[in-house]
């Protein structure tokens, strides 16, 4: 019996003819890609993947140790319940083919009929590898958001949020970015890599969090609470571990979001460091005029606030004021912790000031510093972009304005009502029990916790004399000089 001849795909059919683009049994599905372009997007994802365990070793070295590990199983969840919920019906709720301005349909539920027809957000790849990159982006929003549990959320309804939140907020402003039947798409946002639906949407829905669930339990009043808000990273080394596979990380959450594998893709990637850079110095720079010395959070702080300022611009900016676009964002987020204290919310790990005010200040860049040469070195996009201020197109801020607007003000609206109506449900409530925040988010949850070993450890971190240090932590009793067999006071 002759074998089936296997004839080369020259020409996709219609979608809705042929979801799946052709019959792999007699046909090369693969023949119209470049296995260049191919390679490139699968490295991406892999590269991106990461980035949301990265974030959970940031959360985790700096949060106080007793909910740090915490933090990690939140990494482990948003990566495994995320990506199940992406399968199911997220990607099929922003990149359906529809027509509607707001949100997809379940046409591609389960990945049903995703397979080799070129993805609608880049023709240059298959649906199924667009798919398998997106999948990284929600995991990875919703790492980020889950730091505002920080230290007194619960465990179950934080999961059940989190999966709620995604639904309803990032799937609804990815649509409207990253579709090409989304309102802001048509209107003509730029937003190269999801400032949007990505830093926007997790700062603020961390906003609307941190106040729904109210302030740490705290030994200091009102007062020191405002001047003293961040505790010292238990682990700086873990929080510098987590920002290292951050930043390299993001080369493909951005690089990976061109068409192709162009020079377009390169200045990308170049624009992403120089922003990264810019961040880290001018955050750096900014402390120690003010305190006099040098700080691994802030350098952290800079880095990460550098990358958010770059995320919507990456692809459309000169290489020339990316670093400068880097410091301006790094410089907002700067005073937005340094003077946070005035909406008395606890957000520890200044996720609203970093991600919020971040992708808020980056979108607005970009409608300034976009310049229509950057986008045409894809090879592919030519003069479809009209660029910026420098292009003399100053509608373009109005519009980065009307985007970003947009996302903060849905992300926060909607978080609270999700986080409202969590609360009520029995059994669900927000709040961990003041006894389980004050002993420890990973005694509560977790049994890899030795119990009277992280305390023994606690007692000696804090001077306190171990064998009398099991009564009650908000108490502690003070450790006593030692004293010698004839009563005299021992001198070191």
């Amino acid at each position: 019996m002759a074998e089936p001849e296997i004839v080369p795909v020259t020409e996709w059919p219609d979608w809705h003819a042929n979801p799946n683009g052709g019959d792999p049994l007699t046909q090369d599905l693969n023949a119209p890609y470049d296995k260049g372009d191919l390679c490139w997007m699968l490295v991406c994802t892999t590269l991106c993947w990461q980035i949301t365990p990265a974030i959970g070793f940031l959360y985790a070295g700096m949060n106080r140790r007793k909910a740090a590990l915490t933090m990690l199983l939140q990494s482990l969840f948003c990566a495994c319940a995320c990506g199940i919920q992406f399968w199911i019906y997220g990607y099929s709720l922003y990149q359906a083919r529809t027509t509607n301005p707001i949100l997809g349909d379940l046409s591609l539920a389960v990945f049903r009929n995703v397979l080799a027809q070129p993805s609608m957000a880049n023709p240059n790849i298959p649906d199924i590898l667009y798919a398998a990159f997106g999948f990284t982006f929600v995991s990875c929003t919703a790492m980020i958001l889950a730091g505002a549990m920080l230290e007194r959320g619960r465990l179950l309804p934080s999961m059940l949020f989190l999966l709620s939140w995604t639904t309803f907020v990032y799937y609804f402003i990815a649509y409207w970015e990253w579709n090409p039947s989304g309102w802001l798409y048509k209107l003509g946002v730029y937003d190269f890599a999801g400032s949007g639906p990505v830093h926007i949407a997790s700062g603020f829905g961390a906003l609307a969090w941190s106040m729904m669930l109210g302030p740490r339990v705290a030994d200091s009043d009102v007062v020191d609470r405002k001047k003293f808000v961040h505790h010292k990273p238990h682990s700086p080394l873990l929080m510098c571990l987590g920002t290292a596979f951050i930043w390299f990380g993001w080369f493909a959450f951005n690089g990976g979001s061109t068409p192709n594998l162009s020079l377009r893709t390169i200045y990308v990637v170049v624009n992403t460091n120089l922003a990264g850079c810019g961040g880290g110095v001018g955050w750096v720079l900014i402390d120690y005029l003010y305190k006099r010395k040098f700080s691994l959070v802030g350098f952290c702080s800079g880095i990460i606030a550098g990358l958010v300022g770059i995320t919507p611009a990456a692809g459309y900016v000169p290489v020339y004021v990316a670093s400068l676009i880097g410091f301006l964002t790094s410089t907002s987020c700067y005073y937005a912790v340094k003077y946070k204290h005035l909406l008395s919310v606890d957000d520890g790990l200044d996720i609203f000031a970093l991600h919020g005010v971040g992708g808020y200040v980056g979108d607005l860049l970009t409608g300034i510093f976009a310049d229509n040469f950057v986008p045409a070195l894809d090879g592919v996009s030519g003069s479809s972009y009209a660029g910026g201020w420098w292009n003399r197109n100053f509608r373009q801020l109005g519009l980065q304005f009307a985007g970003a607007t947009t996302a903060a003000a849905w992300s926060f609206v909607v978080s609270c009502i999700l986080l409202f109506i969590i609360n009520k449900i029995p059994g669900l409530h927000l709040r961990a029990s003041e006894d389980s925040e004050i002993r420890g988010l990973d005694i509560k949850y977790l049994e890899d916790v030795d119990e009277e070993g992280f305390y023994m450890n606690e007692c000696i971190l804090h001077g306190r004399t171990p064998p009398r240090c099991s009564g009650s932590l908000k108490a502690p009793t003070p450790v006593m000089d030692p004293v010698s067999v004839e009563g005299s006071e021992k001198k070191d």
